[in-house]
């Protein structure tokens, strides 16, 4: 799923509901057109935790991605291991047929990807002091970070490499453009030296 995320700028609820017929691998892209919660809910007047199915508030929600290399060869490799050992058999408010499932063969929830991503950073930042202080140099440590994180990197590597911010917005399902504005204001700040680093190698612009 780390992957699927960060080639792809899905929020996490998008792509836990995420499902093989919104996966179209012909034409290599993606359907995005809901998302799954964990939440707690009443039923039958007793208080209970379970998963529900949203749709998208505004029409921007709903889009297409198109497919990295790299997200297409891992949901193909998943997709030939599923159709061997067996698809999800989950159903949430009428959806089946989910892409991501943990060991025990149930949904994802938003606050679990977050903890594994924390442990997983946790163990590299251990290892790394230890490899640090046999070398005595200074350890090279990831940050806090969450699945939020990894859609805003791949918003962040978007507007480094595309200049169309409809496209953009398109793409990460902002609402308003102001949203795509300022990561793209954000992402282009570092290149502003390049830039005219590229102009004075061009003779300048006067």
């Amino acid at each position: 799923m780390f992957e699927f995320l960060l080639g792809t700028g899905c929020r996490i609820g998008e792509a836990i509901g995420i499902r093989w017929k919104d996966v179209d691998f012909d034409n290599r892209v993606i359907s995005v057109n809901h998302s799954v919660s964990y939440f707690p809910k009443k039923e039958d007047g007793v208080n209970k935790c379970g998963y529900k199915v949203f749709l998208p508030k505004t029409d921007s929600g709903i889009r297409q991605i198109p497919m990295l290399d790299e997200v297409y060869e891992t949901l193909k490799m998943d997709y030939e291991y599923q159709k061997t050992n067996g698809f999800s058999k989950i159903e949430v408010d009428g959806m089946s047929g989910f892409v991501f499932t943990n060991r025990f063969g149930s949904l994802h929830k938003g606050q679990t990807v977050n903890k594994a991503i924390k442990r997983i950073c946790e163990a590299y930042n251990s290892e790394a002091i230890e490899k640090a202080k046999k070398n005595h140099n200074e350890p090279v440590l990831l940050p806090d970070f969450s699945a939020h994180h990894l859609r805003h990197t791949f918003a962040t590597r978007l507007c480094e490499n595309v200049t169309n911010l409809k496209v953009i917005q398109s793409i990460m399902g902002h609402k308003t453009i102001e949203t795509t504005m300022d990561i793209y204001a954000e992402a282009t700040e570092g290149k502003k030296q390049e830039i005219f680093n590229q102009l004075n190698s061009l003779g300048g612009i006067l």
